[in-house]
């Protein structure tokens, strides 16, 4: 019986050595793991980092492109309303020119323009000239 119990006694020794050494071997392992870990906890904290500066960059960019959008709206709105300012003073130039030239306009023209004869200067019918040396009249002249 002795014999069986030193038997059981050694085979629960190495039993003891070899969970004593997956023990060590686990504990390695963990330890292993957990550096791992830790580089990879390091490797997502520069990532991320990394992500928000990108973001912080895009986000400064967008901005910058929007509003140089805007400035150029702004500057092509302003040359289109100085361009329809154009055209409509233009198209009320030819309406008014095209009135005067047409058969109401004439007609128009003439009513306000005067046919006072005073304003005229007289048709001389004479064939007579006066000298402004002398002031007399030379029928000599009629031939």
């Amino acid at each position: 019986m002795s014999d069986i119990n030193s038997a059981i006694l050694e085979r629960l020794e190495k039993v003891v050595d070899s969970l004593q050494d997956n023990s060590v071997k686990m504990g390695q392992l963990l330890a292993v793991h957990n550096e791992k870990l830790s580089k990879q906890s390091e490797v997502d904290g520069i990532l991320f980092e990394k992500i928000d500066r990108l973001h912080a960059d895009v986000n400064r960019e967008t901005e910058n492109i929007k509003k140089g959008c805007e400035r150029d709206i702004r500057l092509v709105d302003d040359r289109l309303r100085m361009m329809e300012k154009k055209m409509w003073s233009i198209a009320g130039a030819l309406t008014v020119v095209s009135f005067l030239v047409s058969v109401p306009g004439i007609a128009l023209i003439r009513a306000l323009t005067p046919s006072d004869p005073s304003a005229r200067i007289p048709e001389v019918r004479s064939t007579e000239w006066i000298t402004s040396m002398t002031n007399t009249s030379d029928s000599s002249a009629l031939g």
